[in-house]
């Protein structure tokens, strides 16, 4: 019997070929894993007649751990991302994205070591939203008015920015948590507390009292603007960041361009009672099928989810390998090239492969 059962998304797009390859590094790595393979996106749409059957959210609230390829957001359904749907429906409250440096990445910067913990569930992301110039606008333009608040144009949308003390409390615990686990240094909390002193100020009032609970944890705080400016000057000084949700996405993206782009920047997405592991990248459609793409960013997000699982040792010969194949250049697909239009780069299969060859040295 298989020693743990993971739901596993192909996704559509390069979805599939890369989570093929992905499951077979993993498989290499001798950890017993039955996968329930599970379908979203797209592809499916035409079948089931949701890009996000119950079926696949059942799935994960049984097997309490997911890998998640690449999926697309159908253009014109009820949903505003298959992914938000997923996180909102697991209660995966915290966004966990590391973004370290892998030699042979090419990028301005060396020696990254980042994590971004974000906020998944609050903040403008909760889609509480208001469209120009309907009934139930109007009727919230009038009622701000009659509080005493700033009286909004009529031809306005208006999106509302929740952010509580419960999710700021469990998501600012949670990095203090990761940082302690991981034998991390420093925890900053990202705001914009000096202008929305009510919903960022609760967030940083928050996290400074959860702070206290963690003495052998560095805190500090830092306003969001300046973090950015912060992170391209001197990303060294960090360590652990915090961040409610819309800062956390932007962010995220910004560090994942320290360590040279998405195509190396995993994710996990967790919560008390399951975790989903996928990549930062989309699923760019015009490259389906091709055999061509970097398949890293699932391949580490897969790293994450062996660790959660408790396999340390097969995390880490995974991650070496990978990171072996990176730096020494031979075997990887076009973005890893010096050049892009190297001939010698390599499909995703191909990488795959080194990888799983390398693995075979490390043991």
């Amino acid at each position: 019997m298989a020693k743990h059962r993971v739901t596993l998304i192909p996704g559509d797009g390069i979805g599939p070929e890369i989570a093929d390859v992905t499951k077979a590094c993993i498989d290499a790595t001798g950890v017993q894993i039955e996968w329930d393979i599970q379908h979203a996106g797209v592809d499916i749409m035409e079948t089931a007649g949701t890009p996000l059957p119950d079926s696949v959210i059942a799935s994960i609230r049984k097997n309490k751990v997911a890998l998640k390829s690449p999926i697309t957001t159908p253009v014109g359904t009820g949903f505003r991302s298959v992914n938000v749907a997923l996180r909102t429906a697991l209660d995966l409250y915290a966004c966990v994205r590391p973004c370290k440096s892998y030699e042979g990445v090419r990028s301005r910067y060396r020696n990254i070591d980042l994590v971004i913990v974000r906020e998944n569930t609050e903040d403008l992301y909760a889609g509480i939203e208001f469209q120009k110039g309907a009934q139930e606008t109007k009727e919230l333009i009038d009622a701000i008015a009659r509080l005493g608040q700033k009286k909004i144009r009529e031809d306005s949308g208006v999106s509302i920015k929740p952010i509580s003390v419960f999710g700021s409390e469990r998501i600012v615990r949670y990095a203090f948590e990761y940082a302690r686990k991981n034998g991390r240094k420093k925890v900053t909390a990202i705001h914009k507390a000096n202008i929305m002193k009510f919903s960022d100020g609760l967030f940083l009032e928050v996290a400074r009292e959860v702070a206290k609970k963690y003495p052998d944890i560095e805190f500090n705080d830092r306003i969001v603007d300046n973090m950015c400016m912060q992170l391209v000057q001197s990303p060294e000084m960090y360590d652990v960041l915090v961040l409610p949700n819309l800062y956390g996405d932007i962010l995220s993206d910004l560090c994942a361009g320290l360590v040279g782009g998405l195509g190396v920047a995993p994710g996990a997405n967790i919560g008390e009672n399951g975790a989903l592991f996928e990549a930062t990248h989309g699923s760019a459609p015009k490259y389906k099928g091709l055999n061509k793409v970097n398949p890293c960013a699932v391949l580490l997000s897969g790293v994450l989810m062996l660790r959660h699982l408790g396999e340390k040792e097969a995390a880490d010969r995974l991650e070496n390998a990978t990171a072996d194949v990176i730096r020494e250049g031979k075997y990887v697909t076009y973005d890893l090239k010096e050049d892009r239009k190297d001939p010698t780069a390599v499909g995703t299969k191909e990488m795959g492969q080194a990888i799983i060859d390398r693995m075979k040295v490390l043991k």
